[in-house]
């Protein structure tokens, strides 16, 4: 009786990369999308009546989209050398923790001690981001 050889290996990588090209098709539908949530959005800076509203929608979800692209990059990054760059988790962090700041300070919903936390926050990542830029492996 022959026992069949599984290539476990060959499973997972060709699952994994099913999986990251059906997510990368996803976050580009996403990014379409948040486009033409934005270019919908402009009529509403002709009225008068909500400009603050409109334009918080705009910026909101215009750094909505560059999150989202950062995500695209780390994927398709993964999808092409099966590695993840730190430099495109730590920008995507980075992302996220502007648009927190930038949201809560046009809303005014956040305290000192919030933007203390969210700055030191912001500062570490900009450390890592340099160290990780700095002494990267595809240097040496």
């Amino acid at each position: 009786m022959k026992s069949i050889a599984i290539d476990h290996n060959w499973i997972f990588k060709k699952s994994t990369n099913a999986i990251i090209i059906l997510t990368l098709y996803i976050l580009l539908f996403a990014l379409l999308v948040g486009v033409v949530q934005i270019v919908l959005t402009i009529p509403g800076l002709l009225t008068s009546d909500g400009l603050d509203t409109v334009f918080y929608q705009i910026v909101t979800k215009s750094l909505n989209l560059f999150i989202v692209i950062e995500f695209f990059k780390t994927l398709h990054d993964y999808s092409k050398y099966e590695r993840i760059k730190l430099t495109f988790i730590i920008d995507a962090t980075i992302l996220i923790v502007l648009r927190e700041i930038s949201v809560g300070l046009f809303t005014r919903n956040l305290d000192y001690m919030m933007i203390l936390a969210l700055s030191v926050l912001l500062t570490v990542m900009g450390a890592v981001r340099v160290m990780a830029v700095r002494y990267s492996p595809q240097q040496s």
